[in-house]
């Protein structure tokens, strides 16, 4: 009797014990206490969109658009300065930083019928 009460016993201590374990480790925080994962997201997430002005304005200086998360820069084209998370830079500076040119699209060629 005393061992169905002990094995009782043990199985509801484990049972309250084991999603304690089984969370994640705490995220490190800074010594002002806040959470540097979240903090350095909402540093990404709170830059703004650039506005056409902006766009204007860093193409005349011959800046290049770079997109953070493919690593791809781009000089022009529909991507420059539009895509989510991204940021303008000198050239060299982008590759520098470990960026690669995009890959300009190829143009179609018309298909020919031709028949001898």
């Amino acid at each position: 009797m005393k061992s169905k009460l002990f094995l009782t016993m043990a199985l509801a201590a484990l049972s309250v014990a084991l999603p304690v374990m089984a969370q994640a480790p705490a995220a490190k925080t800074t010594d002002r206490g806040k959470d540097t994962a979240t903090k350095k997201k909402t540093a990404v997430e709170a830059a703004p969109a650039p506005t056409e002005r902006d766009i204007a304005d860093a193409r005349s200086k011959g800046m290049v658009w770079v997109n953070t998360n493919t690593k791809v820069y781009h000089k022009e084209g529909e991507f420059y300065g539009k895509t989510k998370k991204g940021k303008f830079m000198a050239e060299d500076d982008a590759k520098k930083a470990g960026f690669r040119a995009a890959q300009e699209p190829v143009a179609k060629k018309a298909k020919t019928d031709v028949k001898k």
